[in-house]
């Protein structure tokens, strides 16, 4: 329930606040990569392809930083391993803009990955003991302030590319900020779990332990599974949507940059939104309208043959993704919130593998087929996560989603 108790409040208020100091800092510092791939791909010199298999060691980077992540969060807490995540992250911001070749460019990209793992399941681990302690759904406004991040990456990005900078003079000054941000937000955070009040999921249920254990093991993978999906799609419009708009549509360069960013201005909006029709409507209703929503927008930027039509498209697959990423992890957290960090470990690891290595599938399908036709592929994930979004209509999840409608005002 919602800490009432004078200092005890204002200590969870201050841990929130951090916590959306920290996804705006991830999502400035990922989404400063992604609108710089078009002019670190031209300065290697490689293809479509070849960048697609070069985001396969960025998402292996990630999905190791996740599973190292996990545990030792559950282990030292979240207000050591969060500020440290967000140091590493902004650190080595600046390696891809620095590569001159294909091999010194994977290298900077399992560097910048294993960073990247580390601090995004971190604070999704600390988002989730801050939304036990509220007892009402927050995770989904944490992620719009991710977005928001990918929204001020954008215009950075567009304004310095605009004026001429060197990929890597812009990388190394936005991770100096978030070197400095990631300190200065640390001791706001919260240093361990809240505790968990109540019978716990076994004595719900009348299971036993072992049981429940297993049980909540194999949730958890399908969760995974739905995550690996919706964050493939997700992935694909972070790295290829400034290219298709490019490539595909003649756009410049700066006009180019935009297309992300309409993306991520669309997500932003859907996770301002998303709490609440959680609470009202239940997580699986966010996560199959979402994803349908989501396929008829990329749908339309495969066919759409004007620029008005495709940023229409990317906004549409943006609100459409926006509610379901944080319904995930949300219910991955909460299904044991003792291993929260090892459980959205599982769900962000195997999600991430989409999201950082997925998107290398569609470099490799430009083999085949145009960019703009590869996304078919993106509208058959959606459509699938729609038909499974019924794994979250569970009993623990039921349980909690009555707890946090009735804590919604």
């Amino acid at each position: 329930m919602f800490v009432t108790l004078g200092g005890m409040e204002r200590s969870l208020r201050a841990a929130r606040v951090a916590t959306y100091v920290y996804f705006v800092l991830y999502g400035t510092l990922l989404g400063t990569w992604v609108v710089n791939i078009p002019a670190i791909e031209e300065r290697v010199g490689i293809s479509h392809a070849a960048l697609g298999g070069l985001l396969v060691v960025l998402g292996l980077g990630a999905f190791l930083g996740m599973q190292v992540a996990g545990p030792l969060t559950d282990r030292l807490g979240t207000r050591v391993v969060v500020p440290a995540g967000g140091v590493l992250c902004g650190a080595t911001l600046f390696l891809p803009g620095l590569a001159h070749d294909p091999w010194t460019l994977a290298g900077a990209l399992l560097v910048f990955g294993l960073c990247n793992g580390c601090l995004d399941v971190s604070m999704n681990a600390h988002a989730v003991h801050v939304e036990k302690a509220y007892g009402r759904p927050v995770m989904s406004g944490f992620h719009a302030t991710f977005s928001v991040g990918g929204v001020l990456a954008a215009l950075a990005g567009a304004g310095a590319a605009s004026a001429g900078w060197h990929p890597a003079a812009g990388m190394a000054a936005m991770g100096a900020v978030g070197v400095v941000t990631a300190l200065a937000s640390a001791r706001a955070l919260l240093p361990a779990a809240p505790a968990v009040e109540g019978p716990g999921p076994a004595e719900e249920t009348g299971t036993s332990p072992a049981a429940e254990r297993g049980g909540t093991t194999g949730r958890v993978w399908l969760l995974a599974l739905l995550a690996l999906m919706v964050m493939l799609c997700e992935g694909a419009a972070n790295d290829w949507s400034a290219l298709h708009m490019r490539d595909v549509l003649g756009a410049s360069a700066g006009t180019a940059a935009f297309a992300y960013g309409t993306f991520a201005a669309a997500m932003t909006v859907g996770r301002l939104l998303a709490d609440r029709l959680a609470a009202r409507f239940g997580s699986p209703a966010i996560l199959r309208h979402g994803a349908v929503m989501a396929a008829v927008g990329i749908t339309l930027v495969v066919l759409g043959p004007w620029l008005w039509a495709v940023f229409t498209g990317w906004a549409l697959f943006g609100l459409g993704l926006s509610g379901t990423v944080p319904q995930l992890f949300s219910a991955a957290g909460h299904a044991d919130p003792a291993a929260a960090g090892a459980n959205v470990s599982r769900v962000a690891g195997l999600g991430y593998v989409g999201m950082l290595a997925g998107p290398a599938v569609i470099g490799w399908l430009t083999h085949v087929v145009a960019l703009n036709h590869t996304f078919v592929l993106l509208a058959l994930l959606c459509v699938t996560t729609a038909v499974g979004a019924g794994v979250l209509r569970t009993g623990p999840d039921r349980t909690r989603e009555r707890e946090m409608a009735a804590n919604t005002p």
